[in-house]
């Protein structure tokens, strides 16, 4: 058995044990997931796969260790636009606190089949076309000025063409059934508010992945690095918004963050091919900007409107 096999299984165990105790046993009942919960798990995430990242240090040897580290800092970076769409979503819903943890559950097991698919189609196409490399450079590019320049923004739940076409077939509960996706009323199944925030979501994250995947993509192209560091950054999702959730308005100024992020490693796609950015200055750019501007919103708090 080589050593990426072994990683691979210990990988598949640690991602199924870890899901089984979540839903299974310590949230087997719905409630709001309070912040010291919250923080706990998202500790626990984060020592997982800060210990899984040893191993693949070990293992694997220096270049692979430092590509992860780099890929899951870009990816946790990147989940923090989702969680302030998971705030408006929610809010928008009224979304009781006892079952936004079930959503978010299901939510990202989906999102982690989807993830798998977008690694694999880009990979393929960076390995049999390589000018994509330059397509998915100038996007990182285009979206993270796009993501400088915007300011708030709204989100319009009730516009998702997915809902749109589900609610043209599917017949809603017109209020929430529980923790229940599903309902039976008069012999038939019909779907809850609860799904309908699944189906919202979901679509969110897909549009989320076509922004992060290319991003990761850009560090390095080894299919084991890109897919394990991106699952399990998006698997502590869920612990890392209950724990964010009631603080995001703090860091106004980490979005502008997220530009520079994707703007650098857009730019690193780009010139590759002429200049490698080495993955520890890489590394560096990308703590260090994080740093900076979650320090400056804190000193520079955002003025509320009269």
């Amino acid at each position: 058995m080589s050593t990426q096999t072994l990683l691979w299984i210990v990988f598949g165990v640690l991602v199924i044990v870890m899901l089984a105790l979540d839903l299974g046993v310590f949230h087997r009942k719905a409630h709001a997931v309070k912040l010291r919960e919250a923080l706990i798990w998202s500790t626990v995430w984060i020592s997982l796969s800060l210990i899984f990242n040893l191993g693949v240090y070990y293992y694997l040897g220096s270049e692979a260790g430092l590509n992860f580290l780099t890929a899951y800092i870009v990816e946790k970076s990147l989940s923090v636009d989702n969680i302030f769409v998971f705030i408006l979503i929610f809010s928008y819903f009224s979304v009781p606190s006892a079952y936004q943890h079930r959503v978010l559950y299901w939510g990202i097991l989906a999102a982690v089949v989807m993830r798998a698919i977008f690694i694999g189609a880009g990979i393929t196409l960076i390995q049999r076309f390589e000018w994509i490399v330059y397509v998915f450079g100038f996007f990182l590019v285009y979206t993270g000025i796009k993501m400088g320049l915007r300011k708030d923004e709204e989100v319009h739940p009730e516009r998702n063409p997915v809902l749109k076409l589900f609610r043209r077939f599917f017949a809603v509960a017109p209020r929430y059934e529980g923790s229940r996706f599903f309902v039976k009323k008069d012999g038939r199944s019909i779907a809850t508010p609860l799904f309908v925030v699944l189906l919202i979501v979901e679509t969110s994250d897909v549009i989320f992945a076509v922004d992060s995947i290319p991003a990761v993509l850009a560090i390095t192209t080894e299919p084991f690095i890109v897919f394990t560091s991106n699952i399990l950054a998006i698997l502590g999702l869920r612990a890392l918004y209950f724990a964010l959730a009631g603080i995001m308005e703090l860091f106004h100024y980490l979005h502008y963050g997220l530009s520079v992020i994707l703007v650098f490693i857009g730019v690193k796609m780009i010139i590759a091919s002429v200049y490698h950015i080495p993955t520890v200055l890489a590394l560096g750019v990308i703590i260090t900007t994080i740093t900076v501007c979650a320090v400056a919103s804190l000193i520079w708090p955002k003025r509320k409107e009269n």
